[in-house]
């Protein structure tokens, strides 16, 4: 399963993933970073953005620093790339 290291920035005005040419991942998160809500959002958007079910996704460090490690079940490594590598064409 792969694993999707990242840093988010909660408060933003729209959930957004981006990739930089050295290959760092953002999320940037409508949401506050307040009792989880941050967290949850996230969760919730990578799930979208990959095609999975929220369940298949898991939180594996970082539940309250800026730097996550996000476990994602049900896709394939070929899959996982070909989304980052749109993202960072966007």
């Amino acid at each position: 399963m792969p694993v999707l290291h990242l840093r988010a920035k909660p408060n933003a005005r729209r959930n957004q993933l981006e990739m930089t040419s050295n290959g760092v991942v953002t999320v940037r998160l409508h949401a506050p970073a307040q009792d989880g809500q941050a967290n949850t959002c996230l969760l919730g958007y990578l799930a979208e953005v990959f095609g999975v079910n929220k369940s298949s996704l898991m939180l594996l460090s970082g539940h309250t620093a800026p730097f996550k490690k996000v476990e994602i079940g049900g896709l394939a490594e070929a899959e996982f790339r070909a989304v980052l590598a749109r993202s960072r064409a966007e």
